[in-house]
């Protein structure tokens, strides 16, 4: 078994000196903690991979495609292989989990 706490695995990537932490890699998913600050730029780009985040804090706006929701604690978000997203309008330090499937290639 693998078992993580939010509260370790935000320390830990605090620690770092990159926004993402990947903290989980098995044949068939990955996962991390995202972490973008109140008005922070979110430079990813698409993935070859289908992605799940998870708000675990914060607030601001996500944009999948065309279409733009509002996130928050809570929030799921689904986002498909090789589609175009950005957070964007974070009104406070964004904190998300992030789900890979499969793996994403480094």
């Amino acid at each position: 078994m693998e078992a993580f706490t939010i509260q370790k695995l935000i320390t830990e990537q605090a620690a770092g000196e990159r926004p993402y932490l990947e903290f989980l890699r098995h044949d068939s998913m990955s996962l991390g903690l995202y972490v973008l600050p109140a008005d922070g730029i979110d430079p990813q780009q698409p993935h070859d991979e289908d992605e799940v985040y998870y708000i675990v804090s914060g607030q601001g706006q996500i944009t999948v495609g065309e279409e733009t929701e509002p996130v928050q604690p809570g929030s799921i978000v689904f986002v498909a292989a090789h589609v175009p997203h950005k957070f964007h309008d974070i009104l406070e330090d964004l904190k998300i989990l992030v789900f890979f499937a499969p793996p994403e290639t480094n």
